[in-house]
This record gives structure tokens, sequence and C-alpha cells, in this order.
């Protein structure tokens, strides 16, 4: 009688080839779910911003200071821990552009989401297009 110590060539390399296709299913699958994670953050810091602009503006308006609100209120009063702010041609991060008022979201996919601050309020350049309707949504 002979005993049988292993595993046999054929049944090590059908293994590997369902490991390997198990892999080429997975790792699509994670990396949308880490583009769906990015927006869904965009999308709270968006909700963020407009909550915090519109608790500044009351404030204000109880303190009788009526002065208009812009981008540097929103870095400096709205948020306590501040935005990933790019550099270079990074994604998934913000452009602040304290001279024009604006800031843009640049999506993962290649799509940057302008958004301006426009009579005390948070809201996109755009709303038309698919970025904003994707963040503000």
């Amino acid at each position: 009688m002979k005993i049988r110590a292993g595993f046999t060539m054929i049944e090590l390399v059908f293994v590997i080839v369902v490991i390997g296709i198990l892999a080429s299913i997975a790792v699509p699958k994670f990396a949308a779910t880490r583009d769906d994670a990015i927006i869904a953050k965009a999308r709270s810091t968006v909700a963020t911003i407009r909550t915090g602009m519109a608790t500044l503006r009351q404030k204000n308006i109880l303190e009788g200071n009526m002065t208009n609100l812009s981008v540097d209120n929103i870095t400096t009063d709205v948020l306590d821990y501040g935005l990933k702010e790019c550099s270079g041609s990074e994604r998934a991060c913000w452009v602040i552009d304290s001279t024009n008022n604006k800031m843009t979201f640049r999506i993962p996919n290649g799509t940057d989401v302008v958004f301006k601050v426009q009579n005390n309020r948070f809201v996109c350049d755009d709303p038309s297009s698919d970025g904003c309707k994707l963040l503000t949504k």
C-alpha cells in the first residue's frame, strides 16, 4: 500500500489558477470601492462646508456683522481640520483659490469640480456639470 504524502502538480496548478481568477475579479472591485469612498468623502466635505457657512452666517447676523463670507472663512472659521490641498497634478484633493473666491475638487477620474462662494453660499460654478451633480446630490 502506497501512502500519499502531498498534493499532485495538477492540484497545485488548479489552486493557483483559481486564486488568479479570484484576484482578477477582486482587484478592480477594490479600486472602484476606493474611488467611491473618495467621492463620498468629498460629498461629506461639501455638505459640511455648506452647513458651517450657514451657521457662521447666522452667527454673524446675530452679532450685527453683515460682511460677506469668502473662501478664507471656510479654511479659517468653518473647518476645524482643514482640507487636503493638491500639490502638482495630484487627484482627490482640493485647490483653494482665495483670489477668485473659488475652490476646486479634483475627482480621481480626471474631472475638476469648481465651487465658489456666492451670496454667502457654497455653490457649484457650473451646476449642470456631471461633477457638480455627483458631489451635490
